[in-house]
């Protein structure tokens, strides 16, 4: 996951650099007279890389748009913590300054996607991104009681 704009120019560079380096790699193959199916074996795990990298710069830019993902039941809250702070355009340094923390605690948190982090915890961090989360709970029937949806208001 790209946390930084910083990472983001980088990877956007990065995935031009691969481009170039795909077309070459391509090419070579093909003066070595390898067939088509031989190719794209050797080809497909540079591909899948370029993709991955393609879809993560993506990501980000749907971020930066207030894009997010639904959390459910919590999971991905962290991974919800960092949507908020990228697409407020605010860094990892303006974040930690309104948390009162040093720079490198708030990098280690979303390092790890706000691991074990505790529901007082994460208030603070809303508080600090001054977005109010919603929760909603639905029975969804005999074997789980309850699911809770949260909502984001900005």
């Amino acid at each position: 996951m790209i946390r930084s704009e910083t990472e983001y120019h980088e990877a956007v560079e990065r995935l031009k650099a691969e481009a170039g380096r795909l077309k070459q790699q391509q090419t070579k193959l093909q003066e070595m007279g390898l067939g088509r199916d031989e190719i794209k074996r050797a080809m497909d795990p540079i591909r899948s890389f370029h993709e991955q990298l393609k879809e993560e710069v993506a990501s980000y830019e749907r971020l930066k748009r207030g894009e997010f993902d639904e959390v459910r039941n919590f999971d991905g809250l962290g991974r919800l913590l960092i949507a908020l702070r990228i697409a407020q355009g605010l860094s990892q340094r303006d974040l930690a300054a309104r948390l009162g923390v040093h720079e490198s605690q708030v990098s280690r948190d979303e390092r790890n996607e706000y691991h074990a982090l505790t529901l007082e915890r994460a208030g603070r961090i809303l508080e600090a991104l001054n977005v109010e989360l919603e929760s909603v709970v639905k029975s969804i029937g005999k074997r789980r009681a309850s699911e809770i949806i949260g909502t984001i208001t900005v």
